[in-house]
């Protein structure tokens, strides 16, 4: 987490940037593989060209009898497989965000052209976020404790249900022994897994397994999620979530998320990686004061230490990746911080999550992801379904159709429930 600081002006952000560069003239990590698990397309290139076509995986949820609640529609996967996709023995100790966190990673690490003998088994980490753990075990598990009896409670339990499971799972499945950890920040903490693996590249591991995902669709799991009333209740899928919009009425929850393969620079090129798709230039996390506090919230300054880590000016960001939270007073607060960091309408801005939900821990990578996509293909995903832009947000929000554009660094913002801010600057390769 960052240090307090006061909020930074242009000239400040400038001088931050110098100190930056200079404190960072290592070459930054790079991404070499990646995996999309999302309700609008299972693999990556599936799920990008579902996003830039506007294609959403929205509809009412299949597991559970939503008859009566606030809130019925939801970003769910369809049609997984896990039998199809995972060793047997894995399918009794595992929920299914794990599965998900599973085949992501192997799907990542065959982006990658990974050799596993090709680095040592201590110089590969593993680095991951879920903000809602085993839902679905660990509740079918108590199931059987209040109506069976212990006995019948799996042992499985023991660490199905812990946010830390899908790291431990990941590393023990491919033989990754380096420096490993487990993030929790809800939305943020995604971005904030990146981060970590970001500076544990920097720290002397040659490979970090790095991103989030989550699930909670069980019927305890979907009414932790509608508990705060930041939910949408319209049942139309194109028009329940809203980001930005002037009818916006709050979020639709979502499954899935994303795997990066993340690598020290000169190792990538020493085992002759096939491809480089961009660097985790900066990164940045803070943290929210207390409500009543009078002062400002901390995503801008996230975005601005984020941008300063990376050596760059807010002039040199090609488009924001939002947060985009789908609640009027939530998605004001992200275009102030927008704006008072790029000017009005000073940069393109989008948030293809309403295609698929907000993921929780999973929709940050699946931001970064997309960005690091846009970079490769010189294109920006719009944001689907939203209209009407109030004029005060002063925002230039990609609409209607994917944006053609030549896009050399992209800022990922996530805002976690109760203040936490994360902020993460992805470049072209050798930008």
């Amino acid at each position: 987490m960052s240090t307090p600081a006061t909020v930074s002006t242009p000239a400040t952000t400038a001088t931050a940037a110098t100190t930056a560069t200079a404190a960072t003239a290592t070459a930054a990590p790079v991404v070499t593989g990646l995996a999309v698990l999302a309700p609008n397309g299972f693999g990556t290139e599936a799920f990008w060209a579902a996003t830039l076509a506007g294609r959403h995986g929205i509809g009412e949820l299949t597991r559970l009898d939503t008859t009566g609640l606030r809130t019925r529609l939801a970003g769910e996967i369809r049609d997984f497989d896990a039998t199809a996709l995972l060793p047997g023995r894995l399918l009794p100790q595992t929920d299914v965000s794990s599965r998900y966190a599973l085949v992501a990673a192997e799907q990542a690490l065959a982006d990658a052209e990974l050799d596993p003998d090709s680095l040592s088994d201590y110089a590969q980490g593993v680095c991951t976020s879920t903000a809602q753990g085993g839902f679905e075990f660990t509740h079918r598990e108590f199931r059987k404790l209040w109506k069976q009896g212990p006995e019948f409670v799996s042992v499985y339990e023991s660490f199905a249900w812990f946010y830390a499971v899908n790291t431990g799972q990941i590393s023990i499945r491919h033989k990754m022994r380096g420096p490993s950890a487990a993030l929790v920040g809800e939305q943020a903490g995604g971005l904030d897994a990146l981060g970590h693996a970001r500076r544990g590249i920097r720290q002397g591991t040659a490979l970090m397994l790095s991103g989030g995902v989550d699930s909670a669709f069980d019927p305890w799991g979907w009414a932790a999620q509608l508990s705060g009333g930041r939910t949408s209740p319209v049942s139309d899928p194109t028009r329940a979530f809203l980001p930005f919009d002037r009818d916006a009425s709050g979020h639709l929850p979502g499954e899935g998320g994303a795997m990066l393969v993340i690598e020290d620079a000169g190792s990538a090129a020493r085992r002759g990686a096939p491809r480089v798709l961009g660097e985790l230039a900066g990164y940045a996390a803070t943290f929210d004061p207390r409500p009543g506090s009078g002062r400002p919230p901390g995503l801008r300054r996230a975005a601005e230490l984020a941008i300063a880590d990376a050596g760059l000016l807010p002039s040199d960001i090609d488009v924001v990746f939002a947060d985009a939270a789908g609640s009027p007073a939530a998605d004001r607060a992200e275009a102030e911080a927008i704006t008072a960091v790029f000017g009005p309408h000073g940069v393109p801005v989008t948030a293809p999550k309403s295609l698929f939900g907000r993921l929780a821990a999973g929709g940050g990578p699946v931001d970064t992801a997309l960005a690091l996509l846009s970079i490769r293909d010189g294109v920006v995903p719009a944001t689907a379904h939203t209209t009407h832009v109030p004029q005060e947000y002063g925002l230039d929000l990609v609409r209607g159709e994917a944006r053609p554009l030549r896009v050399r660094a992209a800022l990922v913002l996530a805002r976690g429930h109760r203040g936490f801010n994360a902020a993460l600057v992805v470049t072209a390769p050798g930008r």
